[in-house]
């Protein structure tokens, strides 16, 4: 019974859906307000029927009900609990209804919060939001229906894959759909104004919040699964420009480009052509990424699905959607004329080269991502595009970035001098060359990556502390002061500098060592010595697991004791690699245990891994810079809409 109510609901919601988006529109378009005051209300009522829809599904991988053919696929009896409620989302049909849930959330959401928008503003984006709400609740329902029975179930499941199986993929893909979802917001504003005709300082005020909430939710998803693939792969990396990783990394250049972007719309009312377009093409990266993610024309660990049939669908909304909008954009394109003028020296330009910056790097992605795909098609050929490409091509654009960001946040508005610009932020230059210059001292013969990546990583930091004692006037007592706004940026632009850090002193550093060991060696690798203690077998609630137990030393002081594993899940007859790290803040011990080798002992895998949690430090930094600023009451949606008539003048410098 409660299968049906959900899949009942499920349809109940696309009707909703389809009402969304149709009434609003034609309300707005011919001035009848009863149609323009449906939208609120169908947009609540969609998101409760797919939240009843989505709470069925949930409550089937509970109970372990094996009538639907996905729960058999994807739970088994013994699965712990936290693993049967993620197998929710660990497959392809209830991830997606995971997908529209957060989508009408969103659309629910502009019509709780949206009250201060202009009627006909709010009810075309009510409607385009319904529109893409259409689609994808007729792709769950046509070729993904969650609610599948089966003629005769089992007595038990398939289990989930293995590799799922970890708390930090059970929350990865939530806050990653929350991202991508979230990025439909960005879509539906500018597609109204478009419709509409009008793109003003108000409209940049009112995109911005959902833009940096999407924005934020997709640093904490790619955070969660770099951090996964770190820990639980076994292989000691933290990105491997695989396609899955390069899908969620896309549209996340492109949403920081339209913040910065949005920012001139708002205080200059200039770029709106350019920021209208990367709320198109934000949108577009996140279904790019559904696409390649569920259509199998791009092999990845992550990916969800391998169905064709169901990549043409996508596709082809991605063709709809995306193709409309352009067009739309091109039929418009007189509207969107600026009214700002600016000097090549000010706060502006810095801003337009840092949307260049991102905008092309996010390119590069695109073609070396899709690169093997086309050679296939096109010329027969089998090539593959990995890291050397990428760090290559990729790179120059993020050292280019680094060394702008501190400087045009400072610059000013309108027209600026870089002598005079560089005054304030002339100590953290002087700070991070020196750091660079130390680093370069302490590692001699080795790459350049670490001094540059260490100076490049402190500049955006004591940038961002130059820039906040800027703002409050070189007093101290003043900075308590600042709107959160001003402290969300800093912090943002400072985790990216502890990334920076991050990655070049641990890619610059990183220590490995393989080997064959029998239990009672010890060896030493890199000033620790290591002895192999001991293995012994461990049954799990759903898996064997050969553990060892590695016991770490330094000048005769033992540092750690660590347990890695090798798993077998005997359900999926499949083997995975669980690494024993010992965390810490200048650098981690990473282990891994292979197989037992014929001639007597294991393989064994050790890093020394320095500076590695900076990575993930730095992009806790950045979500937190973004809820900074998203609790600032000039960020919310209502008080830029009371703000609405005021002249751009009277806004606040700070961004």
């Amino acid at each position: 019974m409660i299968n049906e109510l959900g899949h009942f609901t499920l349809i109940l919601a696309f009707i909703l859906a389809i009402v969304q988006s149709v009434l609003p529109l034609w309300g707005a378009q011919t001035g009848w307000r009863g149609g323009m005051a449906v939208g609120g209300p169908a947009a609540s009522l969609q998101f409760l029927c797919l939240a009843v829809s989505f709470a069925a599904l949930t409550h089937a991988f509970v109970t372990s009900d094996f009538s639907l053919r996905i729960v058999t696929e994807n739970s088994h009896t013994l699965k712990p609990m936290l693993y049967k409620v993620s197998g929710v989302w660990g497959n392809h049909e209830g991830s997606m209804l995971l997908w529209v849930l957060i989508l009408a959330g969103f659309g629910a959401s502009a019509a709780w919060f949206g009250d201060a928008l202009p009627p006909g503003l709010r009810a075309r984006v009510l409607a385009v939001q319904g529109m893409v709400g259409v689609a994808f609740i007729g792709f769950v329902i046509f070729t993904s229906n969650p609610f599948e029975r089966l003629a005769f179930p089992p007595f038990d499941g398939q289990d989930l894959n293995p590799l799922l199986q970890d708390p930090g993929l059970a929350f990865h893909p939530p806050f990653l759909y929350l991202g991508y979802v979230g990025l439909s917001m960005a879509f539906s504003f500018a597609v109204a104004a478009l419709i509409e005709g009008r793109v003003d300082a108000a409209w940049g005020r009112w995109v911005r919040p959902w833009t940096l909430a999407a924005w934020v939710f997709l640093t904490i998803g790619i955070a969660l699964g770099s951090w996964w693939a770190y820990y639980e792969l076994g292989w000691g990396g933290f990105w491997f420009w695989d396609p899955v990783e390069n899908a969620s990394f896309m549209p996340w250049l492109i949403a920081a480009a339209l913040l910065h972007s949005a920012i001139v719309v708002e205080k200059r009312e200039a770029l709106k052509a350019w920021t209208i377009l990367l709320a198109i093409l934000a949108f577009g990266f996140s279904l790019i990424g559904t696409f390649i993610v569920r259509s199998g024309v791009l092999t990845s660990v992550h990916a969800f699905a391998t169905d064709p049939t169901r990549g043409i669908f996508i596709l082809a909304i991605l063709a709809v959607f995306i193709g409309g909008a352009l067009t739309l954009y091109a039929a418009r394109a007189g509207a969107l004329e600026s009214r700002g003028v600016f000097a090549t020296v000010s706060r502006e330009s810095a801003l337009v080269l840092n949307n260049v910056l991102l905008a092309v790097a996010a390119f590069v992605v695109f073609i070396g991502t899709v690169w093997p795909l086309v050679a296939e098609l096109a010329f027969d050929a089998k090539l593959s595009v990995g890291a050397p490409f990428f760090d290559l091509a990729f790179t120059p654009f993020m050292v280019a970035l680094a060394i702008l960001l501190p400087l045009g946040a400072v610059l000013p508005w309108k027209r600026g001098s870089l002598a005079r610009g560089m005054r304030p932020v002339r100590g953290a230059l002087i700070l991070s060359l020196a750091l660079g210059a130390l680093v370069f001292a302490f590692q001699t013969g080795r790459s350049a990556l670490a001094p540059v990546g260490a100076a490049l990583g402190l500049w955006l930091i004591a940038g961002a502390a130059a820039e906040l004692w800027l703002r409050a006037g070189g007093r101290a007592i003043r900075l308590t002061r600042l709107p959160r706004a001003d402290w969300g940026k800093a912090t943002a632009h400072a985790g990216l500098g502890v990334t920076f850090i991050g990655i070049a002193l641990l890619t610059a550093w990183d220590v490995e060592d393989i080997r064959v060991a029998e239990v009672g060696d010890s060896f030493d690798v890199a000033g620790y010595q290591i002895t192999f203690a001991g293995v012994e077998e461990v049954a799990g609630p759903n898996y064997l697991s050969t553990m060892a137990t590695m016991r770490i030393s330094r000048g005769g002081r033992e540092v750690a004791v660590l347990h890695p594993e090798k798993r077998v899940y005997p359900v999926q007859a499949m083997p995975t690699t669980e690494a024993a790290i010992d965390n810490g803040i200048w650098r981690d011990l990473y282990l891994v245990i292979g197989d037992a080798q014929d001639g007597g002992g294991y393989a064994l895998r050790t890093y020394i891994k320095p500076f590695a949690n900076w990575i993930w430090a730095g992009a806790i930094l950045m979500a937190l810079g973004g809820f900074f600023s998203l609790s600032d009451r000039r960020h919310r949606v209502a008080a830029g809409a009371r703000r609405g008539a005021a002249p751009p003048a009277a806004a606040s410098p700070a961004e």
